[in-house]
Order: C-alpha cells, then sequence, then structure tokens
C-alpha cells in the first residue's frame, strides 16, 4: 500500500509512524508512507497558506490553491488508472470505525489531507476529496493525530504486516464484540490467580469463556454494539442469563 500525506507538519508523524510494527511493514516494503509539505506547493512568495474566511468570522482557512497543487503532484506518479482514496482529516465527516479500517486496507493508494486553522477552502474538498473522516465527536488543532490514527489502524490489517491473521481477527471491533481478557506467565501473581478454564488445554471450553468473557464485556461497556453485532443462538442464551 502506498500512503501519502499532504500537511504542513511532516515532522508529526516522524516518531508515531516509525516505530513498532509500522515501521517494519515500511521495512519489508509492504507500506510506503511518505508525507508532503502543502507549504511547497504555495504559488504566494511569502509561503503563505491560508486567509481570513468570506463572511468574517474567528480563524484562518487554508486556501484551495496549494492543497490541490499539492494533491496534483502526488497523483501525477501514480500509474493510469491508478485512482486513490482521498480522506481528508474534519470532525464533519463520516466516524471512523474498524469497518471502514478494513475498507480502506484493501486499498492501493490513499492520500490524507491533514488540515488546520478552521479548515480547509471548500473548494479543495469538492475538487479532491473522497471521503471526509472524523475519529471523534471532539475538535483536535489539526488533522496529522487524525491521519496518524488512521494510518495505523488501517495498516495493521494490510496482510502480512501483523504475523497471524487471528492476531487482530479476535480484538475488539473485528467480529463486531469487545475483546476478552488477556492473561500470561505467572499463573499466579501476588495472590491474583489466572482463571482456571485457561490453563485446562481444552480449547472448546477456552473458545466458550472467551466468548461469554466477550459478550459480558461488551454487555457492561458497550451494550449499543449488540445491536449491530452477529450473534448466534448460544450467544443470545448467554446474553439473556447475563441480563438477569
Amino acid at each position: 500500500m502506498n500512503i501519502r500525506v499532504l500537511t504542513l507538519f511532516p515532522e508529526m508523524f516522524q516518531g508515531p509512524l516509525n516505530m513498532s510494527i509500522i515501521k517494519r511493514a515500511q521495512e519489508k516494503k509492504m507500506l510506503d508512507i511518505q508525507y508532503i509539505d502543502i507549504r511547497e506547493f504555495t504559488d504566494n512568495k511569502h509561503k503563505k497558506v491560508d486567509d481570513y474566511p468570506y463572511g468574517g468570522g474567528a480563524g484562518m482557512v487554508m486556501t484551495a490553491q496549494p492543497i490541490i497543487d499539492c494533491y496534483q503532484h502526488v497523483a501525477n506518479q501514480l500509474q493510469e488508472g491508478d485512482k486513490p482514496r482521498v480522506i481528508y482529516c474534519s470532525p464533519k465527516g463520516r466516524v471512523f470505525d474498524q469497518k471502514l479500517a478494513q475498507e480502506l486496507s484493501k486499498e492501493k493508494h490513499l492520500i490524507f489531507i491533514c488540515g488546520h486553522y478552521e479548515g480547509i477552502d471548500q473548494r479543495a474538498i469538492d475538487e479532491v476529496v473522497t471521503d471526509e473522516v472524523s475519529i471523534g465527536d471532539y475538535v483536535l488543532t489539526g488533522g496529522e493525530l487524525p491521519a496518524a490514527v488512521m494510518i495505523d489502524a488501517v495498516a495493521r490489517l494490510i496482510p502480512g504486516v501483523l504475523g497471524q491473521a487471528e492476531s487482530y481477527q479476535e480484538e475488539s471491533f473485528y467480529c463486531g464484540l469487545l475483546e476478552y481478557p488477556h492473561y500470561t506467565r505467572p499463573s499466579n501473581f501476588r495472590g491474583l490467580e489466572v482463571p482456571s478454564v485457561l490453563l485446562s488445554g481444552n480449547h472448546k471450553d477456552i473458545d466458550r469463556w472467551r466468548r461469554e468473557k466477550s459478550l459480558e464485556i461488551t454487555l457492561k461497556r458497550r451494550p449499543d454494539l449488540l445491536e449491530k453485532a452477529t450473534l448466534s443462538d448460544e450467544d443470545k442464551q448467554i446474553l439473556k442469563y447475563l441480563k438477569k
């Protein structure tokens, strides 16, 4: 996957996306991430990339010209026929979730546009953006942190990035439920013991325990997820018991 990030602050990405799993994915050529400075494409002699909003109001708005020209520079490097998904990080957008992460992980090219100030000129959105996406119902200083979050969530779903597909298929939200608890050695830590079923070696009992715990945690913390989750008859019986 090729990911290009259009931003005024490329240096913000060097830490979180140059470590651990994402770093190894780039070293193995499974993932190619590049950061392009929007400011380098402005035709303003003072390198100015923002201006006052028409109609008045507080704050500044990023102008369309450097964003569109920066995008065009990236698009010109793609092979003919390639159509990138262009994501603008915006609190007005579709809320990012695991389903969208899975959808984006199947793309060959992703372009993230990181806004600042009061946002970007609507004409830039109309011309190049395919998806406006938000990571939650709150406002951040810029689009860099949301872009980094989305890139991390998407990159780990690319085949081969994680050691085993099961590493993410059992995680929270992948199957519509929150994940069950995890334990490791020692089995007894200062009087706190690992549930005996996990030490039994009986994988059928372990799978059932994990499913029950997943349902229990979801019911307590995110009952809204149960409305969309695919539940078996056994799951429904477990939930009925837990509710009692």
